[in-house]
């Protein structure tokens, strides 16, 4: 779906990927349940592919996982091995041709692939793939990732290893043949994944939330660099590149990654509970109740008043189902503005000083109608806490992001859109801040979204919009 502009105030999801070995077992039905748990990553489109020892069968669509499949969907594609996909679109627009996993012939039978991600040198692999005499159908780098695996003679663990020193960028992606299920991470390791143990077999997810879904037990992380090949009997390691300073999204922990699942060995929840603990310390504020922004701006809001001995309370609900769906509503609708996504509890919020937690603020636009829902609702005061440093650099790793020109915070100082945002105070958690409550040295994360410094070298804005852009079409802005 094209998101209404003036809503997407925060980083847009990514993609999420799953696979899985086990014969014997219905694969799809559990890569259907692992998609459900990584449906926050991408409400686009859906897509399952599956092996059964001769062929590979496809099955993807625009949509939510539970409207692209159904039981007769899934008790038809029987096999051993499945992987799984969802998707938002940052990079090419959404089309049924941008849905995965991309399927393309290889040999005597095909090669599928789901990837979350973004590659930085797509321009250059376009041409590389064009030369190869590939019509490109989609526009998107995983396409290209594929259509160079099906020039790769040999096994899929070979074609892997031998194509992953062509790509730079971000890169957590499963394939699979008729025969193979290969997972394999960029050497930076930016986007998570993680290997999980099943009775009968293994599987592969995006993050431990899927893992739990499908009731397996985690076993590790796929490691930067590594290509590994999944059997029912186990994984097949392959050290293809040679891992460099890892650079794992700090984001993710701050917003993409579902609040239940495990990175770096921390449960998601406890790190966004922390941050709004360091954040209460460097930004206390006098007020009657601290109030969270669901979903994510929850966890964060408890640590600050857990911290500061504000009482927390629930003051704002949230419609969990807008933003998913293909119908947009109209122009009397929108201009509703924010009131479509959270709703106030005006009994709770009247005539109090609200501290109110967030976890980012990309344009401001969501951000001053919320406010403006506050204090219409009768709020006598509203304190901006956000949860995370300002955004002031675009993300070319697999976040969909707004320009620089269009991030609030690389164009005005926190006084200025505390103004513009109609906020009593503003203040943001510090990048010191940020990594005490997540408990790591900064080196280990990616942050070039608050400081600007890229760990993997960045594309040309013009060589990016013109992979995206469709043939014959001008790059949109």
């Amino acid at each position: 779906m094209q998101e209404i502009p003036e809503e997407r105030d925060h980083p847009e999801e990514e993609c999420g990927v799953f696979g899985v070995v086990a014969p014997g077992h219905e694969v799809a039905r559990i890569t259907f349940f692992g998609l459900h748990a990584l449906q926050h990553r991408g409400q686009e489109s859906a897509g399952i592919a599956v092996s059964d020892g001769q062929h590979v069968m496809v099955q993807r669509e625009l949509g939510l996982v539970s409207s692209v499949f159904d039981e007769p969907a899934l008790r038809s594609m029987e096999g051993g091995a499945a992987i799984g996909h969802v998707r938002y679109s940052t990079t090419g627009a959404n089309k049924w041709d941008n849905a995965q996993p991309v399927a393309l012939p290889r040999g005597d039978g095909l090669v599928a692939l789901g990837h979350n991600g973004n590659l930085t040198n797509s321009d250059a692999l376009r041409r590389k793939v064009e030369s190869l005499g590939h019509e490109l159908r989609a526009t998107t780098d995983s396409e290209l990732i594929t259509a160079l695996l099906s020039h790769e003679p040999g096994s899929l663990l070979d074609a892997v290893c031998n194509v992953m020193p062509l790509l730079q960028g971000a890169y957590s992606i499963v394939t699979l043949t008729e025969h193979e299920l290969v997972a394999f991470r960029d050497p930076n390791g930016v986007r998570p994944l993680v290997i999980g143990r099943l009775e009968g077999g293994y599987v592969v997810a995006s993050e431990t939330c899927a893992l739990d879904q499908v009731g397996a037990v985690l076993d590790r992380e796929v490691n930067p660099g590594e290509a590994v090949r999944i059997t029912a009997n186990g994984v097949e390691s392959r050290q293809a590149l040679r891992p460099v300073q890892r650079a794992l999204c700090v984001f993710e922990a701050i917003y993409f990654a579902r609040p239940d699942s495990i990175l770096d060995g921390q449960t998601v929840w406890e790190n966004r509970r922390d941050m709004g603990i360091v954040l209460a310390t460097e930004s206390p504020v006098d007020a009657d109740i601290v109030v969270g922004l669901p979903d994510s701006g929850t966890p964060a809001a408890i640590g600050f008043a857990q911290e500061s001995g504000i009482p927390y309370s629930e003051a704002v609900v949230r419609n969990r189902y807008v933003g998913r769906s293909f119908i947009q509503p109209g122009q009397e609708l929108r201009q509703l503005g924010v009131k479509l996504k959270f709703n106030p509890l005006k009994s709770i919020i009247e005539g109090k000083r609200l501290v109110v937690v967030d976890d980012s603020i990309v344009r401001g636009t969501t951000t001053r109608k919320t406010v403006d829902m506050l204090k219409e609702a009768g709020a006598a005061e509203v304190h901006l806490r956000i949860s995370s440093p300002p955004i002031t650099w675009p993300c070319f790793y697999g976040i969909d992001m707004a320009d620089r020109d269009d991030l609030i915070a690389a164009n005005m100082d926190v006084a200025a859109i505390a103004a513009h945002v109609g906020a009593d105070s503003l203040a943001y958690l510090s990048l010191d801040g940020l990594q005490r409550a997540m408990g790591r040295p900064a080196s280990g994360y990616c942050r070039a979204c608050f400081t600007g410094e890229y760990p993997i070298p960045v594309p040309d804005a013009a060589g990016k919009e013109r992979f995206e852009a469709p043939a014959g079409a001008a790059p949109s802005r």
